[in-house]
């Protein structure tokens, strides 16, 4: 389990960005994947996540996941849902304590959020889609509904691909620079026509031009460490199907 100091320094907040270290799953899975949606065993997936949770000193029970469609939708979290009753969100906001945010990644950025003051906590999941379309805005917007204030948020920007691994096409270039000229600072030339993008660097700066008060961010490539990250570019690169997904989690002490 991985910490950030822009989080771990706050009474009252549990967080961590989980490794594919320390789990029961096999093969592929290998070996803490906590994502119902791969094709790991239901039962194996379980095992990791209360591991995970335990980790945190809070049980299974506690951690909300949502059903992640790289959109800018955010949940509202009163009370954990079952599994099955996950809605459809890239984004969790709380002020109930005990409760785990949980983000799953494989390539993409997690981003935990927290207002100690306020006791209000929030989690994203930051793709390039999500992220352009302002998912980091969104969750923010919803933590102040809760009573947080931007300047008192603190948050942390998870492992997540890096520059080196992540080539993409001019298309996806101009996209960006459609939405700001100035996000032509998280491209880097590469071979022919195509350009290598800064994800977890977009996303920091996207969370300081909403005005947070503080900015972690871990120093981590998933799709270039097999040895700790699952990665679906990784994987697709390679020609496989599936893949394990990375718990992120935060949530306000009791």
């Amino acid at each position: 389990m991985i910490s950030d100091a822009a989080l771990a320094g706050i009474a009252g907040i549990r967080h961590g960005f989980f490794t594919r270290e320390g789990g029961v799953s096999e093969g592929v899975y290998a070996s803490l994947n906590c994502g119902f949606g791969s094709g790991d065993a239901p039962e194996a997936v379980a095992e990791n996540r209360r591991r995970a949770l335990a980790r945190l000193g809070l049980g299974a029970g506690s951690l909300v996941t949502a059903y992640q469609a790289h959109g800018i939708d955010v949940a509202v979290v009163e009370r954990p849902w079952a599994h099955g009753a996950a809605p459809r969100a890239d984004a969790m906001v709380t002020r109930v304590a005990g409760v785990a945010l949980g983000i799953l990644t494989a390539d993409c950025a997690p981003v935990l959020l927290a207002d100690a003051g306020a006791r209000v906590t929030g989690a994203a999941h930051a793709g390039w889609r999500g992220a352009l379309g302002g998912v980091i805005e969104a969750a923010i917007a919803a933590m102040e509904r809760l009573g947080a204030r931007r300047d008192a948020i603190a948050a942390a920007v998870g492992p997540a691909i890096g520059r080196a691994s992540y080539e993409v096409g001019p298309e996806f270039r101009q996209a960006f620079l459609d939405h700001a000229a100035g996000n032509d600072a998280f491209f880097d030339a590469a071979a022919s026509d195509k350009f290598r993008f800064d994800l977890a660097g977009y996303v920091e700066q996207r969370l300081a031009a909403a005005g947070i008060g503080a900015i972690g961010r871990i120093a981590a490539d998933t799709c270039a460490d097999d040895s700790r990250f699952f990665s679906w570019r990784r994987t697709a690169l390679a020609g496989g199907r599936d893949y394990g997904r990375a718990l992120s989690a935060i949530a306000l002490e009791d």
